[in-house]
């Protein structure tokens, strides 16, 4: 089946510039779970929730539509990445204690994702996902990117980037249970802010319209606002987590 694919072109930045999500969802997934042998990562990217994944599971499966994404993805001895959509996995029936997705539920033709967790869900096992929006670091810089976000890029955003704002109101047919207050939460210098921007896919999206990078209408503004460009910043994203535990019988 055909997917949206929007980050193969810029799969080695992605895997570069990204945030890394922290331990400590992975370690309370594991705690929700029925057990710990296997967890699925499914729209894995680049990797990055695998690795973190297989320092909590014994085993990990990570499987991307993206054969770019799959091939920049990080090694690891307990992750085994596969090519294959959502919605059709591969995965073995009643195997899995963990699904993850990160950052992707909402690219997904959903009752079919659905039905395919369930699938592949032990009883009780459990499904997560989780998104994350603007970015934040200080009121000077935040009001830049604000306006890059919705003005410069705000057009060339797929539709599906309203489901990640409003990511809280997503159908999410399973037993859902609260989970902990959880952020992102990193340390970047200005090159970095510019290498995360040029990996939205908006962003892609206006270079292949118009020819031109939407990052330079702001550079000159991002680099009066954040002042010395080696000068490390704490970047926050708050977290929104999705946690649902399978009820369907085996």
């Amino acid at each position: 089946m055909s997917f949206k694919d929007h980050f193969s072109n810029q799969a080695a930045d992605y895997a570069r510039f990204r945030p890394r999500y922290p331990r400590e969802m992975f370690e309370y997934l594991g705690t929700t779970a029925p057990g710990r042998k296997l967890a699925w990562d499914c729209a894995t990217g680049n990797g990055q929730a695998a690795v973190e994944l297989a320092e909590v599971f014994d085993r990990v499966i990570a499987t991307d539509a993206s054969e770019k994404q799959i091939a920049n993805a990080q090694p690891h001895e307990r992750v085994e990445y596969r090519v294959a959509p959502a919605e059709e996995s591969s995965v073995e029936s009643d195997s899995i204690d963990v699904v993850i997705v990160a950052q992707a539920l909402h690219w997904f033709d959903l009752d079919r994702f659905y039905a395919e967790a369930r699938r592949v869900l032990k009883p009780r096992g459990v499904l997560a996902a989780s998104a994350y929006n603007l970015l934040r670091i200080e009121p000077a810089i935040d009001a830049i990117i604000d306006r890059y976000y919705h003005e410069v890029v705000g057009p060339f955003w797929p539709p599906e980037r309203k489901l990640v704002e409003n990511f809280g109101d997503l159908p999410f047919p399973f037993h859902e249970i609260e989970p902990p207050k959880i952020e992102m939460t990193t340390h970047w210098d200005l090159d970095h802010l510019i290498g995360c921007l040029q990996t939205w896919s908006s962003t892609q999206r206006f270079i292949a319209a118009r020819g031109s990078d939407p990052v330079e209408q702001i550079i000159d503004q991002l680099r009066r606002a954040w002042g010395n460009a080696q000068q490390m910043r704490t970047v926050i994203w708050p977290l929104t987590l999705r946690v649902g535990v399978n009820t369907t019988p085996a």
